[in-house]
């Protein structure tokens, strides 16, 4: 597994847009949504090498903090120029309210590539970057709010550790949520998908990256991934309670939620 990302890291958001024409985005954006992170957010975000989600969570956080400053002034309506100009000052200086993303990854070559494109997009508060194995983090316990996994989990050789890893690392309170390729319930679509799946995505591997096997893996790797009810219940036995999931597209991806209490 860890050769096969290195193999397709150089080239990961190309084939990520070609394999999900473009809709991978979206899913991403869905996640980031459905989580609602507000300043003051500790995220780590895990097997997050290209830093996809950690992006997304520092421009909701911004956003969210620029919509409160602007609430707060308008609430101030007699405020004086300095006051105002004080507030924007702050805002300048701590964007992000305090949230900080930890993303984590096993692999180097994943870890380079997202520093590069963090660098390249202008992303550095609130961002670190951390070589570390999901089955063993090298965090302290009860340390983060949020724990993100965004098509990472199926390629943990044991993800019932990986669950206990994400529990342990929660605070009370904080969140799991883990977005994934699926299970397709229905027929048609799923002839479909394995079709497009098997005949174009190596193909796709092949003309883009120059590497037929690692996309053909990848492929394999979301048929072996447990299906929705089995994952939520590794999600429970791992401690997780008010856990559920929402398909996305037909169930060609999910997104698995649970809470620390």
């Amino acid at each position: 597994v860890h050769q096969v990302f290195e193999n397709v890291a150089e080239k990961y958001d190309v084939m990520n847009d070609s394999m999900s024409l473009g809709i991978h985005r979206l899913w991403k954006d869905i996640l980031v949504r459905k989580m609602n992170p507000s300043p003051g957010t500790l995220l780590v975000d895990v097997a997050g090498g290209t830093g996809d989600i950690a992006f997304r969570f520092i421009n909701y956080v911004r956003s969210v903090r620029g919509r409160q400053l602007q609430q707060k002034l308008k609430r101030h309506q007699n405020l004086s120029w300095q006051e105002i100009s004080k507030s924007y000052q702050e805002e300048k200086t701590n964007p992000l309210g305090d949230s900080q993303v930890v993303v984590c990854d096993i692999n180097k070559e994943m870890l380079k590539v997202g520093k590069q494109k963090a660098q390249h997009l202008g992303y550095s508060e609130g961002l670190s970057w951390v070589l570390g194995n999901a089955e063993e983090l090298p965090f302290d316990d009860d340390k983060f709010d949020v724990y993100t996994i965004a098509f990472g989990i199926r390629n943990v050789t044991r993800i019932d550790l990986a669950l206990e890893e994400a529990y342990r690392v929660l605070k009370p309170g904080g969140r799991f949520l883990c977005l994934e390729f699926s299970h397709v319930s229905n027929p048609l679509l799923s002839r479909l998908y394995d079709l497009y799946s098997f005949q174009v995505i190596p193909v796709l591997g092949e003309v883009i990256a120059g590497d037929w096997k690692s996309y053909q893996y990848l492929v394999e790797s979301i048929r072996r991934f447990p299906p929705q009810e089995e994952l939520k219940a590794m999600m429970e036995d791992a401690g997780f309670f008010k856990v559920d999931y929402q398909n996305l597209n037909g169930g060609i991806v999910a997104i698995h939620s649970g809470f620390k209490l």
